[in-house]
């Protein structure tokens, strides 16, 4: 079996494969100061809940924004599991089936370049990828598979925070449900509107202006979206065409298979 992991700020998401197909997947908050065993800890009990041996896992693939937690990994992945090839941390460096075609590629998240490998797989024409993390990330791929750059926004969740940190009457809500009304008639009510549909004018008006560029001749180009609150706030656009949780996970698993023996 294959084990994919994607460590983010937030959250680290991770996929067992077997034969291309995702048997498992879990996502969990990424605490930076866990250590190897600790993984080991918590990984093995997830298995065995979901009634799958560790013993069976033969790769292993991550991508990661966190330096720390990209240590740990790959030492948990090299003590508790029998690799058949060494396992894998995904960089600009990595054999991928795209081209990074920006100024300085070591500055390119992981996640990104994953992200973008696996859209383009399923896409395969001009696209951006929307990423709804920490951080809300388009990425933008030509149909001749390079990989060109992209935009980066502060994301909902610290949005809320900076809102609830930063005012002193405006509290923190959640905003998992659709608002009933486009004008808030409450404060919690406005932010919620605020927020939904504020972001979704953000990806729209993204979307429109990247297109342009990516295909001067093209309305609009394709696009796929992927993350914690993707699903969210896909009915408040007119502009997402997909969404896809396990893109990452997907993207992971395509980039072992270019590097790595089964």
């Amino acid at each position: 079996m294959l084990f994919t992991v994607d460590i983010g700020n937030s959250h680290t998401v991770s996929g067992l494969f077997k034969d291309g197909i995702l048997l498992k997947d879990w996502r969990v908050k990424s605490e930076r100061d866990r250590t190897a065993d600790e993984l080991a800890i918590r990984y093995n009990l997830l298995f065995t809940m979901a009634e799958l041996d560790h013993k069976n896992v033969s790769s292993f693939i991550i991508s990661s924004v966190v330096p720390t937690l990209e240590k740990s990994w790959l030492e948990y992945a090299k003590k508790y599991h029998d690799l058949g090839c060494p396992p894998i941390s995904v960089n600009h460096l990595t054999k991928t089936p795209i081209n990074i075609k920006i100024q300085n590629p070591a500055e390119i998240g992981a996640d990104r370049i994953v992200n973008a490998v696996a859209a383009y797989d399923q896409i395969k024409d001009n696209l951006i990828v929307i990423d709804f993390g920490t951080a809300i990330t388009f990425d933008c791929v030509s149909k001749e598979r390079n990989y060109l750059g992209g935009t980066i926004h502060p994301g909902i969740g610290i949005s809320l925070d900076a809102l609830a940190g930063r005012t002193a009457k405006l509290p923190r809500i959640e905003i998992d449900t659709p608002p009933k009304e486009k004008i808030g008639r409450t404060t919690a009510s406005a932010i919620h509107s605020g927020m939904l549909y504020g972001f979704g004018g953000l990806i729209d008006r993204m979307v429109s202006v990247l297109s342009k560029e990516i295909s001067p001749g093209q309305k609009r180009v394709q696009t796929i979206a992927t993350g914690g609150m993707a699903g969210l706030i896909t009915p408040f656009t007119s502009t997402i065409d997909q969404v896809d949780p396990y893109l990452t996970l997907k993207g992971l698993a395509l980039i072992h298979a270019e590097n790595c023996c089964s």
